[in-house]
């Protein structure tokens, strides 16, 4: 090998050098910041970019949304209850040049943020409002995040609370309140269909006041339902022996009238026979 073909091999081989250093390859979810010479000239879009070597530096910025978990943390809430609240937060770089520029770590920065900032949402409710009111408490600390972190190039597209841990003595105290509550509600249930109950009552009374018959009818069945029952003893209510003594009395006038006209005809005739009178048919009430 000669001198020639010895520089040629060399300079071919540092050529392979710089152009494998000045290739970089941007993949679609990412955004490339480059540094020329300490100053910021811009962001690659994805795709193959050269750069060029020593002079130029350039940082991948991802553009994913991240899931982030708040760590469980004691707050106490505005009527002093101490609950354990952790959350989690979605987030995801829109600005690229400032989240390289503006802030020196953005993920550890929005962790921080999103904690103190749960502790402060939090503690301005109370526990009721914490258990029923978490769409409202969400959309809170997001505003709050977004009012901050826009200045880091960043967007916080959803923050939701995760677990809420209350105290023993609280648990016992809302289950009792719950069962009390329960027994409330079926009290109120128990009273209104006992009200009903006497509403209905009251009119079956009044139409039986009205239409006699009925009663009897309402008496006959309850003899029929008692026979149904294949008792021995039949206790008989006193306004049925009533009716029955009623009924009586009125078949024996019903037969004592329709005999009389026979006993007039007959004295009429000179009928000189001992006039008899009707059996009465009596009935012990």
């Amino acid at each position: 090998m000669n001198t020639s073909t010895a520089v040629l091999v060399a300079v071919g081989a540092v050529a392979l050098l710089v152009l494998l250093l000045s290739v970089r390859i941007v993949k679609q979810y990412e955004r490339g910041v480059v540094f020329r010479l300490g100053r910021v000239i811009g962001a690659r879009d994805p795709g193959l970019r050269l750069l060029i070597p020593i002079i130029d530096v350039m940082h991948r910025v991802s553009l994913r949304i991240v899931t982030m978990p708040i760590q469980s943390q004691g707050i106490i809430t505005r009527d002093n209850v101490s609950v354990d609240v952790s959350a989690v937060a979605y987030f995801r770089v829109v600005d690229a040049v400032k989240s390289v520029v503006a802030i020196e770590n953005v993920n550890a920065a929005i962790n921080q943020i999103a904690q103190t900032t749960l502790r402060k949402v939090v503690g301005r409710h109370t526990l009721d409002e914490t258990l029923s009111e978490t769409d409202k408490i969400n959309q809170d600390i997001r505003t709050i995040l977004d009012v901050t972190t826009v200045e880091w190039g960043v967007e916080v597209t959803l923050v939701e609370l995760k677990d809420i841990q209350l105290p023993d003595a609280m648990k016992r105290a809302m289950a009792k309140q719950a069962e009390a509550e329960r027994e409330k509600r079926a009290k109120i249930i128990n009273a209104e269909g006992e009200s009903l109950a006497a509403a209905a009552l009251g009119a079956a009374s009044d139409t039986m006041m009205a239409h006699p018959l009925a009663l009897q009818l309402r008496n006959l069945q309850s003899l029929v339902e008692i026979g149904v029952d294949k008792n021995t003893t039949v206790v008989f209510p006193a306004p049925l022996m009533s009716t029955i003594g009623e009924l009586g009395t009125f078949l024996t006038r019903e037969a004592a009238a329709s005999r009389r006209p026979t006993a007039d005809t007959s004295a009429s005739n000179g009928d000189n026979a001992p006039r008899t009178l009707p059996p009465l048919v009596t009935s012990d009430s």
